[in-house]
């Protein structure tokens, strides 16, 4: 990646694959807020393991945004306008994403369940962030933030991670998930304007060994999240395990997919952008049109 060098107080651009003229849009939406929408426990398919992993997915990113915005916040005010309009974009985005997921996981809690001990795992996980240098946040936000997108990827690629589900909040994740799309280079850029005068070397060396720390983390605290809510249900033993990690790895195999975009993190020159999936934001778009108005879905 070419690296401009820093010269004078104005703020230098730098180059990226970010596509040219690519807009970031806060979407102002809602999802189940009538007085009548009460969907059941298992609004995943009926499936109380596919159900268990969203929801404790679900549960981490209130707390996790809200780590996302500070991190990149610390930096904005110091890298390019374009940048910076992008950073405002985001954090508009990430906060209206915590107040969906707020209300969420208000749901999972009314539905019977105790999610204290996520909560807590979750406070320690980020409890380990304090007093860390604010470049450490900026990379683990990086990270995470890639994390989310090439989920998101799969989320709208493959129709099936939705099938059968209650429409709203499908809806409500598929909604998320082309935000995260749309915004999957900015903590990235903002990392790269941010170690402009490191070497590739020693930037690659410390985005390299934390992936590998925060995957271990990330997948770890998952499988912990979800066997607890499903412990709560009466439902624990090895075939409970067995049925998750087939969810995770055969079908629909979030896991599984995401493992050669994951890999493709450490590659000399990644970037976010390299991969241009700005199709399935419009699909996702379309189709929600298409919902509210009545008209067929997009092909």
């Amino acid at each position: 990646m070419n690296m401009l060098s820093s010269i004078g107080t104005e703020p230098q651009t730098i180059s990226t694959p970010t596509p040219v003229g690519h807009e970031i849009t806060p979407r102002d939406r809602r999802f189940g807020r009538e007085a009548d929408f009460h969907p059941e426990k298992y609004w995943q398919n009926g499936d109380p393991v596919a159900t268990a992993f969203y929801n404790c997915l679900s549960l981490t990113f209130p707390r996790g945004e809200a780590f996302f915005i500070e991190s990149v916040k610390e930096f904005r005010d110091h890298t390019p306008p374009k940048l910076q309009k992008e950073i405002r974009a985001f954090v508009q985005q990430e906060v209206i994403h915590s107040r969906e997921h707020l209300a969420l996981n208000r749901r999972v809690e009314e539905q019977g369940y105790d999610t204290s001990r996520i909560e807590q795992r979750i406070s320690e996980s980020l409890g380990m962030t304090k007093g860390r240098p604010k470049i450490t946040n900026l990379a683990a936000t990086m990270i995470l933030e890639h994390f989310t997108a090439i989920m998101a990827q799969q989320f709208l690629a493959n129709p099936r991670h939705w099938q059968d589900s209650d429409p709203e909040t499908a809806e409500l994740w598929r909604w998320h998930a082309l935000e995260e799309i749309e915004h999957k280079g900015v903590a990235y850029d903002t990392w790269l304007y941010a170690t402009r005068d490191w070497s590739r070397w020693q930037r690659w060396k410390v985005k390299a060994l934390m992936m590998l720390v925060i995957t271990r983390n990330f997948w770890g605290n998952r499988w912990r999240d979800a066997l607890d809510l499903l412990a709560q249900d009466g439902l624990t033993g090895w075939r409970v395990k067995l049925k998750l990690l087939k969810f995770l790895l055969v079908e629909p195999g979030i896991a599984r997919a995401i493992i050669v975009p994951w890999c493709k993190f450490f590659l000399p020159g990644f970037h976010p952008w390299n991969e241009d999936d700005r199709h399935l934001i419009q699909r996702a778009e379309s189709d929600y049109e298409a919902a509210l108005t009545g008209r067929p879905a997009s092909a």
